[in-house]
């Protein structure tokens, strides 16, 4: 085991599964502070530390000091897996530059003390300590105040979470909530009704839904849907106001200071019941390299059409649930998952019977050349609702090639996390290959945009509704 100073009393420890399974059963459950791409990450004190046997799993460990916040954030930076088609070669380059983009900005603003933790021979007078960097990820210490800078020339194949004030508990998810999506998963056979519903889907409707969010729509107010902006307030009272519409009761939730809100959306179910299905997507975006202008028509535009046509098939076909049902859409997620990480914990602190979330996040995307896909995710996740997803794809949109997707984690983490079952669905069956991605191009009327395959991943995430929560309709729809 690796020695370290007896002065430095708090740890950052990094690692795989195999740091994930042993830390559920050892001090370091304590100081989790969550997973990353593939990266499992826990910031330990040094009574902890002095008990773990590391040997077996053989982490990164570096040691941060006694005091490793002070008045900064701590930001972990995790390189998002993307095709080879639209990678820049990586090199060490990449995150100095953007690390030495951060220190300049830091020296214009010295006389306020600011403070950037970053590569120690850039600037040592304001430099903190040494990171921790590595070709997908690292670890930084950043002023508060340079937190819109660090936004603005963060490479687009990075993506960033502010780490949580303390940590949080590592909640798995229990047998029997894994045993009841089991039955569900076992009961699934084609069904002519949910056939007749999922086809109901609208791709004319689509399209004016997805030029409304984007802008392109030469009626709609919103410029970006950046989390921070004006244009995402519209955009989220304009969804609250369509899915109202069609018999759902909607809430604005405001999680943090400055972020566009949650908007959670119920349907009443036919039964008396507390058992919840829940289905979202993300409608926050993020532009390139300092443009104000973010758009989301894939990231996450398309995730949240589909869970609106969803709803407005709902309702033109008078269908109601026999369990509760919400569709969210969630804010915060290009800073971290900030949105759902605060929903899930809300629902965890109600103790709340949710039987499974299925996260929809970039389905329009289709390579030129390849099948319509639908990518399911290969790491973080229930492997019991990733199988129903699958199953239901097989049966109402067999013309999707399904397989597995590193491009991880979205907002189904945040539940995951939180010992909800839970998976995502993806528009490629491998790494991200959108040219657009994290850009402000990111637009429908664009050559690879496709909504027919939108509304085959649609068609899934809505029959995996229909399957979990029971359905009923008006008599002559029977």
């Amino acid at each position: 085991m690796l020695i370290l100073p007896a002065a430095s009393l708090v740890y950052l420890i990094v690692g795989g599964g195999d740091l994930f399974n042993t830390a559920r059963h050892s001090c370091l459950s304590d100081f989790y502070y969550g997973t990353y791409g593939q990266e499992n990450v826990f910031i330990a004190s040094q009574g902890c530390f002095n008990q773990l046997d590391l040997s077996s799993t053989r982490p990164t460990v570096l040691p941060l000091g006694p005091r490793p916040w002070d008045d900064s954030l701590l930001i972990w930076l995790n390189r998002v897996a993307v095709d080879n088609s639209i990678a820049s070669q990586f090199d060490h380059a990449e995150l100095t530059d953007f690390f030495g983009g951060l220190v300049a900005s830091a020296e214009s603003q010295e006389a306020a003390g600011q403070q950037v933790f970053g590569v120690e021979e850039a600037h040592p007078d304001i430099v903190v300590d040494s990171p921790y960097m590595k070709p997908n990820n690292a670890f930084l210490k950043l002023s508060p105040r340079l937190l819109p800078k660090f936004e603005e020339i963060l490479p687009r194949f990075w993506k960033y979470t502010i780490l949580p004030e303390t940590p949080f508990s590592m909640i798995p998810v229990p047998e029997p909530a894994v045993d009841r999506v089991r039955k569900i998963l076992d009961s699934v056979k084609f069904n002519p009704v949910v056939a007749s519903l999922v086809n109901n889907i609208s791709v004319p409707q689509m399209q004016q839904d997805i030029r409304f969010l984007t802008g392109e729509d030469p009626k709609s107010e919103i410029v970006t849907r950046h989390s921070f902006s004006d244009g995402i307030k519209i955009a989220a009272n304009w969804i609250k106001g369509v899915i109202d519409g069609t018999g759902a009761s909607c809430e604005l939730k405001p999680f943090l200071p400055g972020f566009g809100p949650n908007i959670v959306c119920s349907y009443t179910p036919t039964v008396e019941t507390n058992e919840t299905i829940l289905l979202s997507a993300h409608y926050d975006s993020r532009g390139s390299f300092g443009n104000v202008r973010a758009p989301g028509g894939d990231d996450d535009g398309s995730g949240t059409t589909a869970i609106i046509a969803i709803a407005r098939t709902v309702a033109r076909k008078g269908v109601s649930f026999k369990k509760n049902v919400q569709l969210c859409l969630f804010a915060g997620e290009e800073q971290g998952l900030y949105g759902s990480r605060a929903y899930a914990r809300e629902l965890r602190a109600q103790n709340a019977n949710l039987t499974l979330m299925i996260q929809a996040d970039m389905l329009a995307y289709h390579v030129p050349g390849e099948p319509p896909q639908l990518g399911l995710p290969d790491l973080i996740g229930t492997t019991e609702v990733t199988q129903l997803v699958a199953n239901l794809s097989a049966i109402y949109s067999p013309e999707l090639k399904v397989g597995f997707t590193p491009a991880c984690c979205s907002d189904h983490q945040s539940f995951h996390e939180q010992g909800f079952p839970a998976s995502q669905v993806f528009e490629r069956a491998g790494p991200i290959a959108d040219p657009m991605y994290h850009n402000s191009g990111d637009l429908s009327d664009r050559p690879g945009y496709d909504l027919e395959q939108v509304k085959s991943i649609a068609k899934v995430q809505f029959a995996t509704l229909l399957h979990s929560a029971g359905f009923e309709l008006p008599e002559s729809d029977d």
